[in-house]
């Protein structure tokens, strides 16, 4: 199953590759088939060897800390009408599934390693990888401390330091993270603080830190393909306000205790001297374990799970053209593609000779071309290992020369 995904999809053809030996394409599809929707297949056992992988590659580390990516994905099926399970995921036009990955990054390098966790929302119900998962569709947020608990018992060896984007910007999921001892890193919107004894918004601490002169320079980083300078800042803010909660289905006010954390502005600014994106982070990582330039590189790297739903989607494995008609068989497919996809990145740091070839072969076999200064990509090794894999298998069984005689006879003619 994991070789039928070592291999680059398109549109017209989105299934699993068709494996190379001699068993025939309908029978390996239908051996698919049935494996995709055993009941006795679950998804935390198809989440093991990934588990075992992050594991792995954590104890190659040389970071205390592994980063774990969290973010949503909508998997669009609106013309699927043979989904059954398909919910509404936005609005009333929008019907698929809800899918919710975790995926572990390299603290120092920011190289993706495993997805250790999934969670894929259906019509009336979460299929998870998570030990004890939820029958109920959980909101987004509500999926994080569950989740969060579950990484803590994976003993990947490094303490995970959990990244969400904007959706997660909840003072009272802050103080129920903190509280469970869970180190986090957000990206935040505009919000009132205290700050140095007084009530601020986030805006005006990061215009007194650039009136001051507080911004220092933390390297040379890409934006849109550009190379950009980046600028960090960082103080100490107290949030101590009221949150809100839904008790019941109706929504309480709640008055928490007040809570320290350390508010990061980084900005990317350009050439010609222009900010063309900067993010204000909070986080509870203590200072002395991950200075401001650490935890501002950190969120950088949140784009690797970016990359990975587009591995899954239009780059990879053309996740919103698949044919399996429930929640459960679409997410037994995610994991096995996930393990096709885990075998790429090993490959990608792997820092071997033999790798090395490896890469270049694989670069040829795909046909695709990248840009000036880039060895490989994920999509193309993709590419490159099924070629490979057929190549290998052909040849084992037809002689070198056969197939010589064959492309002289047979090939196009010279005009």
């Amino acid at each position: 199953m994991v070789q039928g995904h070592l291999g680059a999809s398109t549109r017209v053809s989105h299934a699993a590759k068709a494996g190379v030996d001699a068993t025939k394409a309908a029978s390996q599809a239908q051996a698919a088939w049935r494996f995709l929707n055993n009941e006795n297949v679950s998804l935390a056992a198809l989440a093991e060897p990934l588990q075992q992988a992050a594991r792995e590659a954590c104890a190659e580390s040389h970071s205390p800390f592994v980063l774990i990516m969290h973010d949503w994905c909508k998997v669009s099926y609106t013309k699927h009408a043979s989904k059954e399970d398909a919910c509404q995921v936005t609005h009333e036009h929008d019907i698929g599934y809800d899918l919710t990955s975790s995926l572990a990054v390299e603290a120092d390098r920011g190289l993706p390693l495993a997805p250790v966790a999934m969670q894929l929302r259906a019509k009336n119900r979460v299929h998870s990888t998570l030990p004890s998962p939820s029958r109920k569709t959980a909101q987004h947020l509500d999926q994080l401390a569950p989740t969060m608990a579950a990484v803590d018992q994976l003993a990947l060896g490094r303490t995970p330091v959990h990244i969400i984007d904007r959706e997660a910007d909840s003072l009272g999921h802050f103080r129920a993270w903190t509280k469970a001892e869970h180190l986090f890193l957000v990206r935040c919107d505009e919000r009132r603080v205290r700050w140095q004894d007084e009530s601020v918004l986030l805006s005006e601490i990061n215009a007194t830190l650039d009136r001051e002169f507080r911004f220092k320079k933390a390297g040379i980083v890409r934006h849109r393909g550009k190379k950009v300078r980046r600028e960090v800042a960082e103080v100490e803010v107290v949030l101590d306000r009221i949150h809100k909660t839904r008790v019941n289905g109706k929504q309480k006010d709640v008055r928490g205790a007040a809570l320290t954390l350390r508010a990061v502005f980084v900005r990317l600014i350009d050439k010609k001297g222009y900010i063309v994106a900067e993010w204000t982070l909070l986080t509870n990582v203590p200072v002395e374990q991950a200075n401001t330039v650490t935890i501002g590189t950190w969120y950088y790297f949140r784009w690797r799970i970016e990359s990975f739903f587009k591995l899954l989607k239009s780059a990879g494995h053309e996740l919103e053209r698949w044919q399996q008609t429930t929640g459960a068989a679409i997410a037994r497919r995610l994991l096995v593609a996930s393990m096709a996809c885990v075998y790429v990145w090993r490959l990608r740091r792997d820092k071997s000779a033999a790798a090395a070839r490896m890469r270049a072969y694989l670069m040829k076999l795909s046909g695709r071309q990248t840009k000036h200064g880039v060895e490989s990509t994920a999509p193309a090794l993709l590419a490159g290992w099924y070629t490979l894999m057929s190549v290998l298998t052909l040849t084992e069984t037809v002689p070198l020369a056969d197939l010589r005689r064959l492309a002289a006879q047979c090939s196009p003619p010279r005009y």
